[in-house]
């Protein structure tokens, strides 16, 4: 009876130990998800700053919405001076609204003169990455 109980013992405690390994290993792997998202998120981010610096270094020197979409490979929406509008796809690279996946918009503000606008880059869907405002030089 000595050697059943010592190998069910034996047992048991192998079985806690395994217990205790997938416990660690659920939680690591967990962590190693959350760190891919996060990296994922700031190379989104990274990507988005460097697009709004452009777009808004480009309109500041042009002044003009119609050159500033030219120059970024993008479209004026609306007439008068209307949103620049530039589409990007999942590798940052401007082109059509058909397949993209981030989005900047050059729109102009309510209340505000005409050379002033709101900057955004966000994501097809909606999301905005990251926002701000803008005035041309000279005006």
């Amino acid at each position: 009876m000595t050697g059943r109980s010592r190998a069910a013992l034996s047992l048991i405690e192998k079985l806690i130990v395994i217990a205790v390994f997938a416990l660690c290993a659920s939680a690591c792997a967990g962590i190693f998800v959350e760190s891919y998202i996060m990296s994922g998120d700031a190379r989104d981010l990274n990507h988005a700053l460097v697009a709004a610096k452009n777009g808004a270094e480009r309109y500041k020197a042009y002044g003009d919405p119609y050159v500033t979409a030219e120059s970024l490979g993008g479209r004026v929406d609306g007439a008068g001076g209307g949103a620049v509008v530039v589409y990007y796809d999942e590798g940052w690279r401007a082109g059509g609204e058909d397949g993209a996946s981030y989005v900047m918009r050059l729109s102009g503000i309510d209340g505000e003169p005409q050379f002033i606008r709101k900057l955004t880059v966000g994501k097809a869907t909606g999301e905005e990455i990251v926002s701000f405002t803008v005035a041309a030089r000279g005006k």
